[in-house]
């Protein structure tokens, strides 16, 4: 294999194919990233058997072939080159040579032929859409998977295809996101639970504009984003029933500057701790008084304002996750509603979302 590649390019294709790469093993191989060129592409793949992401980028390629070589030291060979191209040579022996302005490294490699195989894409059913579309619903959502190992069903995000529509949800008990829009796409139907970790790549992968198809097959889901393609093992098991989680309507509802409502609640979280991480909503008439109190540490408040003349109630929430729906939305104005201290809060935009979060009981 010869051939000669953009520093900068061969740095977005190893950024982009890193997170795949094994930690522990006990394959050698796992820990390495398998480098393929052919024709003008130079391809990289990386793997933990569970997860697999494929990169290409341009490349002037004077002989085909394959390696592997050790994702770190090549991430580090690479970034740490002071010229704008390098030069990748592999001989017989799986020693490459990484050339760039006056350096010159050789690098012991693994065959190729010891690296995984690429997942293989049988009876699928193809979905097409906008990556933007599709990222931005990931975003509003994925931040409410559960991390509980133990409910292995909620470490992964829904996405349910039905007639047109995508649903996208994501809960670990305590609290839930959905968003549900209408998407341009063929009208199969497929029911997937994507884990949170391909889901976190997948959103990194989706930047830009363009569209994405996904794969989906028995217990794979394949995400091909032209330059990127990425495979991931689903959960197996059947997603719990969210809807009857979802509260009807509620008597109480308030909007709310979602950047401000947010950084208030932010600073007076400053004074919370593992043990009382809870902040207290005071509403009343045009105001929301934030507040949080912990023993041995201090109190503070805070107060919005707001146009409000419903009844006055107190209720109080985990402060995180009151924030993380906030920090991932876009829109200027949120709607709080709520019935009582004992009911679950609802935070909606005038878009496609719902986010449901249980009150917390104070002492």
């Amino acid at each position: 294999m010869k051939l000669k590649v953009k520093k900068d390019d061969l740095l977005i294709g190893l950024q982009r194919v890193q997170p795949a790469v094994a930690g522990r093993t006990t394959l050698p191989v796992l820990g390495n990233i398998l480098v393929r060129a052919d024709g003008a592409r130079l391809h990289l793949t990386a793997s933990d058997l569970s997860m697999t992401v494929t990169a290409s980028v341009a490349a002037e390629v004077a002989k085909d072939g394959a390696t592997t070589l050790p994702a770190k030291r090549l991430s580090a060979i690479a970034r740490e080159f002071a010229g704008s191209e390098i030069e990748i040579e592999t001989n017989d022996r799986e020693v490459t040579a990484l050339r760039s302005a006056s350096a010159v490294f050789h690098l012991n490699g693994i065959a190729a032929e010891d690296f995984p195989a690429l997942p293989r894409i049988a009876d699928a059913r193809t979905f097409t859409m906008d990556r933007a579309v599709l990222r931005s619903m990931l975003q509003r959502t994925a931040y409410a998977a559960s991390a509980d190992e133990s409910r292995q069903v909620l470490n992964g995000v829904l996405l349910a295809f039905r007639d047109g529509r995508l649903t996208v949800v994501a809960t670990d008990g305590r609290r839930l996101a959905m968003v549900d829009q209408e998407v341009e796409m063929t009208k199969e139907a497929a029911e997937l639970i994507v884990p949170t970790r391909a889901v976190s790549e997948i959103i990194m992968m989706l930047e830009g504009q363009g569209p994405v198809t996904l794969n989906a097959m028995a217990n794979l889901l394949a995400v091909d984003a032209g330059d990127t393609i990425l495979y991931s093992r689903l959960v197996e098991g059947a997603y719990p029933n969210y809807r009857q989680v979802i509260p009807g309507p509620c008597e109480e509802r308030i909007a709310l500057e979602r950047e401000s409502f947010m950084n208030a609640v932010r600073r007076v979280a400053l004074l919370t701790n593992d043990t009382n991480n809870a902040v207290k909503l005071s509403i009343r008439r045009n105001q929301i008084e934030i507040s949080a109190q912990t023993p041995d540490v201090g109190e503070a408040k805070e107060t919005v304002p707001v146009k409000y003349a419903g009844k006055e109630t107190v209720v109080s929430f985990n402060p995180g996750f009151l924030i993380d729906p906030l920090k991932n939305l876009v829109a200027d104005q949120v709607y709080l509603e709520f019935n009582d201290e004992t009911s679950p809060g609802v935070i909606k935009t005038d878009e496609p979302f719902l986010y449901v979060i249980m009150p917390m009981r104070l002492s």
